[in-house]
C-alpha cells in the first residue's frame, strides 16, 4: 500500500517532536479520517527564517509522512519561502500514495500556514 519512502518517514520521522516556547503552533484536522497535525516553528527573528521546526500528528502512516515531509522542506527556509511548499510538492518528494491519502498533504501545508498566520498574529 505504501512506498519505501513513505514507510521511512512514517517509521523514522526526523523532525517529530514538540518545540518548547515556540514561536509558532499550527495544528489542523481532518474530521473524517481523524487526522490531527500539530507543528512547531522556532524562527530567526533578524532573518525570519525557520530554524527548528517539529510536528506531532496522529494519524495514519501518510499523515505522518506528510509532516515530516513538510518539515523537512521548510527547514532552513524564510516563512514566505515555506508558504510556497504546495501538497503536490509533498506528493512529490513521498512518491506514490493511495489516492485516498493524498489529503494528508494538503493537511500538512495547512498546518504550516496555520503557524505562519499564528506568528504573524503575535
Amino acid at each position: 500500500m505504501y512506498n519505501k519512502k513513505v514507510l521511512q518517514h512514517f517509521l523514522h520521522p526526523k523532525f517529530f517532536g514538540k518545540i518548547e516556547n515556540a514561536d509558532a503552533v499550527g495544528e489542523v484536522g481532518n474530521m473524517k479520517c481523524g487526522d490531527i497535525m500539530t507543528l512547531y516553528l522556532k524562527i530567526d527573528k533578524k532573518t525570519d527564517k525557520i530554524v527548528d521546526i517539529k510536528f506531532n500528528t496522529l494519524g495514519c502512516a501518510a499523515a505522518i509522512a506528510s509532516s515530516d515531509m513538510i518539515c523537512e522542506k521548510a527547514e532552513g527556509k524564510t516563512l514566505k519561502e515555506a508558504l510556497k511548499i504546495k501538497f503536490e510538492d509533498i506528493v512529490k518528494e513521498l512518491g506514490e500514495m493511495p489516492p485516498t491519502k493524498v489529503h494528508c498533504s494538503v493537511l500538512a501545508t495547512q498546518a504550516l500556514k496555520n503557524a505562519a498566520e499564528n506568528y504573524y498574529k503575535n
